[in-house]
């Protein structure tokens, strides 16, 4: 957004009395120049940011959006960090190497460099790209908008690229994260003939929007059919990390911090109790350590881990085993196909 952009919107925001959208103008204004270094400017403009957060601001609600995206955005409030996440190596260093360049971005931009600030996520469900979102706005301080794709879809020629325009406006305003979740509901490529023209120019609309967004917005996008994504998207990504199910040492380590009010006995038992879930996502072990430690709770004072840990294992097992029909059906599909659980023991447990 140009500065004559943000003076109009600070403009506006003054006329109607919408205190938090003059905060987020000032903030923009402040960030851009800062990246001119214009040094002296940009401490000004904090200073009025102070000013607009003080006192005088309690009384407006912290989750705030203007009417024209209201209903397009989740605002949420983020917790999450990295240390919170099961991380590979190789990814937790390539997020740290982002979260230095966006708390030195000064110094790039002295070098006239700016942060990276497009990111793809790329995995099968529930193994944490939406908790990927979280941390980074948590890591870096930032407000975490997430799409509302129910509402930015319409069946009006145009409307779906005219709500995303109107998103993208938004955010350019304030540093924050704005995360498309499902990505490829909507940055399917163009050259499939069973798309429709819309969709074709959905995909045209946002590659203009990702290009116009400055470096202090952090946008990023996750997907589990990377394949289905336009090509001319991908190169808008200037960092791609991918988020496969864990490993069973990624899973023996979650469960034993999971677990960590467990006996000590217990403890030997995490390796073989991984073994039942491998090829299952972090959203599952999960699931699973939570639905052991209700039992736990439920059990009183005389609550044994071992048999919490046992008879969830074996109720587990029940919900993953597929039926004899398909599992004959697999196995025509696929010989080496293997049922969860099946042919071991309660290894798990102790």
């Amino acid at each position: 957004m140009s500065r004559g952009d943000l003076v109009l919107s600070l403009a506006e925001a003054g006329a109607s009395g919408d205190r938090s959208m003059v905060k987020r103008t000032v903030r923009a204004l402040a960030e851009e120049a800062k990246a001119k270094q214009q040094h002296t400017f940009a401490k000004r403009l904090a200073n009025v940011i102070e000013a607009v957060g003080g006192a005088a601001s309690l009384s407006l609600p912290s989750l705030r959006l203007p009417d024209s995206v209201a209903g397009l955005l989740h605002e949420i409030v983020p917790r999450r960090r990295f240390d919170d996440l099961m991380l590979s190596k190789d990814t937790r260093e390539e997020l740290d190497e982002l979260r230095q360049e966006h708390e030195n971005v000064e110094l790039l931009y002295a070098n006239s460099l700016s942060p990276r600030h497009t990111v793809l996520l790329v995995g099968p469900p529930g193994n944490g790209k939406t908790s990927l979102a979280e941390a980074l706005a948590t890591e870096l301080g930032l407000t975490l908008y997430v799409l509302r794709y129910e509402a930015i879809v319409g069946s009006f020629l145009g409307e779906t690229a005219s709500k995303i325009s109107a998103v993208m406006e938004f955010v350019a305003t304030t540093p924050c994260v704005i995360f498309f979740d499902e990505f490829d509901a909507i940055g399917k490529e163009r050259g499939d003939i069973h798309e429709t023209g819309e969709i074709k120019r959905v995909v045209s609309s946002l590659l203009l929007q990702f290009d116009a967004l400055p470096p202090h917005v952090l946008l990023v996008c996750a997907t589990n059919h990377p394949e289905l994504l336009d090509r001319a998207v991908w190169r808008r990504f200037e960092l791609r990390l991918t988020m496969p199910n864990p490993t069973q040492a990624q899973l023996a380590s979650w469960l034993k911090s999971a677990f960590r009010d467990a006996p000590k006995d217990c403890a030997v038992e995490f390796e073989g109790l991984a073994k039942n879930f491998r090829g299952k996502s972090f959203s599952e072990i999960e699931q699973f350590a939570l639905d052991v430690q209700r039992r736990i709770v439920l059990s009183g004072v005389n609550a044994s881990w071992s048999d919490a840990i046992r008879l969830t294992l074996k109720r587990w097992r029940k919900r993953f085993e597929p039926s004899k029909g398909q599992r004959d059906a697999d196995r025509k599909t696929d010989p080496q196909i293997a049922s969860f659980g099946a042919g071991e023991e309660d290894s798990g447990s102790t």
